[in-house]
């Protein structure tokens, strides 16, 4: 009687990952292939699913292999062979044909792990389901494993939306998926050539590779400006910072492109006008995997769009409540914007709290919380982790059963050295995954030259790929350097301040001044929130002064001394 090994028992969560009702999986490397260690890890993962799985080793006959299955009335087989693939032809030929005598094929699914070339061989006989060269993306292990991860990244088809927006997950479903040592992030990556044929095509690779998980598309300026208008586009600028998306059977196109390979979900950037407009029209054409939503921007005060500040909050507001109303998560990122206009990086992390706040009180279930590290560049790796984990220890103060937050850490670089850039964006998740995020947000390594090809942007993701699954789980803790905690919880006290003197300031005005437009409005015009690159703004005051001090941006008065932000309103309050 053929040896087998149970791996280990059922698993249990407090979320259903599991479907259907294949529980026996078996595998091993056959015939004269001794390398087994591929269907090993698999079956590891396929038990901590829940799999009753029997490794039967490496080097096994024909004849074993198939009363293996026969006794272990496996409903999964995973065969793997990575030798001569002259031989496995014959191999294979015997194993299906002993298969066939005892009715041992019908209602089964088999998998094979091998060599390219010995891949090329197998696909010959038109039995296996699914192809593994070995380091395959997690999602695609889950899919052919029938299961359904509601937060990370779950089987996807047509069309599907992410299982999240239906209802938000608890606090105690967030802390299990954290915990279990299978958790990979969601990869996201954003694309949009010039030209639409050239984008529904790099759709199509991008999805091919199975190498991002969601598929960010940005229309040029004349879209996100002047869609619903088109009379008042220039077409001197189509193709401008995006693909040239002119009607809604554009964006279906897209959707369809995206439909094979690893089935990546799709998210539509916002345009700077009709923003209510934008968002159902990204659930009816690409179904949006969640809104991306502003609150101060793209508006009067950053240019993007000629919308009154006051009315620009109002209208993104009402965006979000309806996304809300939907059941459909949404981000909003105004953190990094401040820290792009040169924003202190107190004011960077109240901007993310009140991001926060209003999503909340919108009535959002699920949150998608944005950390964009490296920005602005002259932040050192302790400061710029430090304010990124200021920012989520004030949103986190938000949770509850209503409200969960999953962190999107963004990476990128600054090179437009390619080579230098690839370095860069490695060293970049690393430091993000101190956040241990549920999203990697990737830039392409050539966005600061041109706009990224499917190749180069399948090229990022495989960078941020093998960085997560060579360090995700094992890699030293960055969090308990004393100089980050300390930065950390000096943020934290600031951000509290401003925030408390803001509410305290217009607490006559509104019940709720942090979730007014009106008074949203106020702490720009006032000078509560402000940049150094807003001078000359129409809106903003643009007196804020700021320096890189110890790696992180502070403000500074005009000696460059740092001011806390109790001397920072105390000098804006007599200056006004």
């Amino acid at each position: 009687m053929t040896q087998v090994s149970p791996i280990g028992k059922e698993s249990t969560g407090p979320i259903a990952l599991r479907e259907g009702s294949r529980k026996k999986i078996t595998g091993g490397a056959i015939g004269d292939c001794v390398h087994g260690t591929g269907v090993y890890e698999f079956l590891r993962t396929a038990d901590r699913f829940g799999y009753q799985t029997f490794f039967l080793g490496a080097a096994i006959e024909t004849p074993a292999f198939v009363r293996a299955i026969e006794e272990n009335k496996a409903e999964i087989i995973c065969v793997s062979y990575r030798n001569n693939p002259d031989s496995l032809a014959g191999i294979l030929e015997k194993f299906f044909q002993e298969l066939s005598e005892k009715n041992l094929i019908r209602g089964k699914v088999f998998y094979f792990g091998g060599t390219p070339s010995c891949i090329a061989v197998a696909k010959k006989f038109g039995r296996f389901g699914h192809f593994f060269q070995g380091r395959e993306n997690s999602s695609v292990i889950r899919e052919t494993l029938f299961v359904r991860d509601p937060a990370i990244s779950p089987v996807r088809r047509e069309y599907e939306r992410l299982p999240l927006h239906a209802e938000a997950l608890t606090p105690t479903d967030m802390k299990w998926i954290m915990s279990v040592d299978w958790y990979v992030p969601m990869i996201r990556s954003h694309f949009g050539l010039p030209s639409l044929d050239d984008t529904i095509d790099g759709v199509k690779k991008i999805a091919e590779s199975g190498t991002v998980d969601l598929i960010s598309i940005t229309p040029d300026q004349n879209a996100q400006e002047n869609f619903f208008e088109p009379e008042k586009m220039d077409s001197v600028r189509d193709g401008f910072g995006g693909v040239p998306v002119r009607t809604e059977e554009d964006l279906r196109r897209i959707g369809t492109a995206a439909q094979c390979g690893n089935f990546p979900l799709l998210k539509m950037s916002a345009g700077t006008e009709d923003l209510m407009k934008w968002a159902s029209m990204g659930i009816s054409t690409v179904n949006n995997a969640w809104g991306a939503v502003p609150l101060f921007w793209q508006s009067e005060l950053d240019g993007r769009s000629t919308r009154p500040l006051a009315a620009a909050i109002r209208e993104n507001r009402e965006v979000v409540r309806w996304y809300a109303k939907q059941g459909i998560p949404v981000s909003v990122n105004d953190s990094y914007q401040w820290s792009l206009w040169d924003s202190s990086d107190v004011i960077s992390v109240a901007a993310s709290y009140l991001a926060a706040y209003n999503a909340k009180k919108l009535g959002v279930k699920t949150y998608i919380a944005p950390f964009v590290f490296h920005t602005p560049r002259q932040l050192s790796a302790k400061m710029d982790l430090a304010k990124m984990l200021a920012n989520l220890e004030m949103i986190t103060r938000l949770e509850d059963n209503s409200f969960v937050c999953l962190r999107e850490v963004g990476v990128t670089h600054s090179s437009p050295d390619q080579d230098i850039a690839k370095g860069e964006l490695a060293a970049s998740v690393l430091l993000a995954l101190a956040l241990k995020p549920q999203i990697i947000t990737v830039v392409g390594s050539s966005v600061t030259d041109h706009a990224a090809t499917a190749e180069e942007v399948i090229a990022s993701c495989k960078i941020v790929r093998s960085v997560v699954q060579n360090t995700g789980r094992d890699f030293p803790a960055l969090v308990p350097d004393k100089d980050v905690i300390a930065r950390k919880n000096h943020l934290v006290k600031e951000a509290a301040y401003l925030l408390d003197k803001i509410a305290g300031a217009f607490q006559a005005e509104s019940a709720d001044p942090l979730s007014d437009p009106r008074i949203l409005a106020k702490i720009v015009t006032c000078g509560y929130f402000d940049a150094p690159q807003l001078k000359n703004s129409p809106v903003a005051r643009g007196v804020l002064r700021t320096m890189p001090v110890n790696g992180g941006i502070d403000a500074v008065d005009a000696r460059g001394k740092p001011l806390l932000e109790q001397e920072r309103i105390a000098d804006l309050l007599t200056s006004s």
